[in-house]
């Protein structure tokens, strides 16, 4: 299976790498960590996505089982303005390695109650597994929205075994993770709260060196 967590990364913390470590434990798979260039959904990005790319470098050095994705980057290089879609992406990825091989997006709860926003939403899963990682207090278990309630109801899985098929499945990640948030994170380091431990060591040290988020660079 080929795993991608997308998502803006502005910046990555520990919350990102908890739910990514969990996976790749989980299923068995490497994750590749895909930032995000112009996400059409969501503010423009405190760093831009080159600094958000090179964290999240920076944060995969260490872990075997991750790798950094770049290719919304290029995409958005060769296509400037042009908004950065999700179903776009994983058309990319379809083209590189074929139909037949299991494809699955790594997400958080928050992203898959928002599901219904997003371009082409309705046909992510012809081309995509889900593997949606639980908040705590998250509304999984709660009444979804009916519209994805509907479109979704054939689609848990019931064992890690129909994720061998190549999209068209959810499954949910069991495991607490961390609560942190990168606007939480972001609002600390412009408060100049204590920040320095929700990230990966090498992180806080660039993010200090840039002066990203109102942190006062450090030479």
């Amino acid at each position: 299976m080929l795993m991608f967590y997308g998502g803006t990364f502005d910046p990555v913390h520990n919350g990102h790498l908890a739910i990514a470590r969990c996976a790749a434990q989980e299923l068995q798979v490497p994750v590749r960590l895909m930032p995000a260039a112009d996400p059409p959904h969501r503010a423009v990005p405190g760093a831009d996505a080159r600094q958000r790319a090179h964290m999240l470098a920076l944060a995969a050095a260490d872990e075997p089982d991750f790798s950094v994705d770049l290719r919304e980057l290029r995409r958005a290089e060769l296509r400037p303005g042009v908004p950065s879609w999700t179903m776009d992406t994983l058309r990319d990825i379809r083209a590189e390695f074929g139909m037949s091989r299991p494809v699955a997006l790594l997400m958080g709860a928050d992203s898959l109650l928002g599901l219904t926003t997003w371009h082409e939403w309705e046909h992510l899963l012809e081309l995509a597994h889900i593997v949606v990682a639980e908040r705590p207090g998250s509304a999984l278990d709660g009444t979804l929205p009916p519209v994805l309630a509907a479109h979704l109801r054939d689609a848990w899985a019931p064992s890690i075994s129909v994720l061998s098929r190549a999209a068209g499945r959810v499954w949910r990640l069991r495991q607490p993770l961390q609560t942190e948030s990168a606007t939480a994170v972001r609002n600390m380091i412009a408060s100049g709260g204590q920040w320095q431990s929700l990230v990966p060591a090498k992180v806080a040290d660039y993010i200090q060196a840039q002066g990203l988020y109102g942190c006062h660079a450090v030479s």
